[in-house]
């Protein structure tokens, strides 16, 4: 490890926004309010004394540039966003990694080193406040769809394109900031797993295949509204029995699929009394998978057996698409460079697919070559003030991404 890199000094600066923005309940860092604006000025600081332009661009990522031998850039990026009473350590250990990083590298150049690096950190990754996930980086990629996203707004009415303003981002001008990728030669995105697959296996880092597709669906299962007391069980048209058919289901379908993981997350029903039969019922389905067109066949199976349960019940089903997203697998070379680089600082490693979204996914579908690293959560834990992550864990995870930082830079420059 270079002399250069400090991983206890990133560890002792993530202690520092943990006190500056975080109380009993967890982390505050909400996208576009005071406290994400301190954490924010927090990171900015963290840059003073290094040889780097800063400047936010049209959605509000902030960008730290560190000019180098060629224009090929090589991006470093996270969040520092929060969901409500949240983890110290989900989007900042990224961004407080990249700035460690970067002082190595400026440190080991000269602050001039072979490639441009810069180091991102993505606005409103969470989509907390207005539910939309990705705002930032989807604006930079440019499958933002700004006629949706006009439309969004928070818990107490306030519209994302006012938020916005407030923080001085015009909103009409997000996609500008799409012009930030001209020179992107590779991405990378270090981030604690929030999931137990590391920790089952007893693993401090794992290297990351790409994230999920998603289809999310709602159904609703129409059926026949009756006295529950007069009417015969065999006369029963049962919207919740339908429905409730599903739930076992798309378990087996995930399992058929491999990787897949589905989700039954809501169910309403109508008229929603104890003294009728349930007349219709809607369910919530996400279904995530790394390849399409497995994805593709869970949907698939999963249509087809509501078809059929809602028949055997005497009933009509309607789906509703909420929202889809393609899988984003990511770059073969950079998967292998990564891999390479968490051997060499802890002996091992696993290849693992994400669940979660992250702004590595947007990077991907914008042409970029992508990879992200993850580090093993403690209790499997994420969004949730209990999120935790092994000190040692920590401190491997900013050493790996600092070698595979310095194989990727290699790996740009032999590709010019």
């Amino acid at each position: 490890m270079s002399k250069a890199l400090s991983p206890e000094r990133t560890i002792d600066e993530l202690k520092e926004l943990r006190a500056l923005t975080g109380n009993a309940d967890g982390a505050q860092r909400v996208a576009f309010t005071p406290v994400w604006v301190a954490a924010r000025d927090f990171l900015r600081k963290r840059f003073e004394g290094l040889p780097v332009e800063m400047h936010d661009d049209a959605a509000g990522n902030f960008w730290a540039t560190l000019r180098g031998d060629s224009e090929k850039e090589l991006l470093i990026g996270g969040h520092i966003d929060s969901v409500p009473n949240g983890g110290w350590l989900d989007g900042c250990l990224n961004t407080l990694a990249g700035v460690e990083v970067l002082r190595r590298i400026s440190a080991q150049y000269h602050g001039k080193p072979p490639v441009t690096v810069r180091v991102v950190d993505w606005a409103d990754e969470e989509g907390a406040r207005f539910g939309k996930s990705l705002f930032g980086s989807s604006a930079c990629s440019g499958s933002l769809d700004i006629d949706e996203a006009r439309g969004l707004v928070d818990k107490d009415g306030i519209k994302l394109p006012d938020a916005l303003e407030q923080v001085g981002i015009d909103f009409e001008k997000v996609k500008d900031c799409g012009k930030e990728l001209k020179n992107a030669a590779a991405y990378l995105e270090l981030h604690i797993e929030q999931g137990p697959v590391l920790l089952d296996q007893d693993l401090p880092l794992g290297a990351v295949l790409g994230t999920f597709g998603v289809e999310r669906h709602a159904i609703t299962f129409r059926g026949q509204a009756a006295h529950s007391g007069s009417t015969p069980m065999d006369r029963r048209r049962d919207a919740f029995l339908a429905a409730a058919r599903m739930s076992p289901e798309i378990y087996e379908i995930a399992k058929r699929s491999g990787i897949g993981v589905c989700t039954i997350g809501s169910c309403t029903t109508k008229p929603g009394i104890v003294t009728s039969v349930v007349a219709d019922c809607r369910i919530t389905l996400d279904q995530r998978h790394l390849e399409a067109d497995k994805l593709a066949a869970m949907h698939a199976e999963a249509r087809a057996a509501s078809e059929r349960f809602a028949e055997e019940s005497g009933c009509a089903v309607e789906w509703e698409r909420l929202w889809h997203i393609a899988p984003a697998p990511f770059d073969p070379d950079l998967v292998n460079l990564c891999e390479e680089a968490i051997k060499e600082t802890c002996g091992v490693s696993h290849r693992l697919p994400s669940g979660p979204l992250h702004d590595a996914a947007e990077m991907c579908m914008a042409g970029v070559p992508t990879v992200m690293m993850f580090t093993q959560s403690l209790h499997g834990i994420s969004h949730n003030k209990i999120e935790d992550t092994k000190e040692e864990h920590l401190a491997q995870s900013v050493e790996a991404l600092d070698k595979l930082a310095e194989k990727t830079m290699a790996w740009i420059k032999a590709g010019s």
